[in-house]
């Protein structure tokens, strides 16, 4: 449970400080064996999404599972984008029998999970299952929008 706290942390660690970038970043949590979130991976899926948003930068947070599903991912041509980053978040607060979790300070408890954030502010959170992708460019669209604070 050491190892898995210790990379929970830098996994972390590394999407807050993504996020923090200039631009708009999408944090999606999904999980190899979570149908709803492979059904979203197929033809006009992920793929297709990302390539069509080069400005945008994407992290896939692969959530309560051990391995990182590259290989699935892959087959789904999914990772070779320049803008596409693949971390492992491996829940030691669920293996622990907890059932909901705090990444970023935020609640993840359903898979897939959806954040999109710019400059640093969590912009919109899609928390409740697939995303649907014209709707996920309108939220980027309006993110990236200039808003006054």
């Amino acid at each position: 449970m050491a190892a898995n706290a210790a990379s929970f942390k830098a996994t972390e660690e590394q999407v807050a400080e993504a996020v923090k970038s200039t631009g708009v970043t999408v944090v999606h949590f999904w999980a190899p064996w979570n149908q709803n979130s492979v059904a979203s991976l197929g033809k006009s899926g992920w793929s297709t999404f990302i390539d069509t948003n080069a400005e945008v930068k994407f992290i896939f947070v692969t959530a309560w599972h051990n391995e990182d599903g590259r290989a699935l991912l892959e087959k789904n041509d999914v990772g070779r984008q320049a803008n596409f980053q693949l971390l492992l978040h491996p829940n030691p607060a669920r293996q622990a029998g907890e059932r909901f979790d705090r990444f970023l300070g935020l609640p993840v408890s359903w898979l897939p999970t959806t954040w999109v954030f710019r400059d640093g502010q969590l912009r919109y959170a899609l928390n409740y299952g697939e995303v649907r992708f014209p709707l996920l460019q309108q939220l980027i669209r309006d993110a990236a929008d200039k808003w006054d604070r």
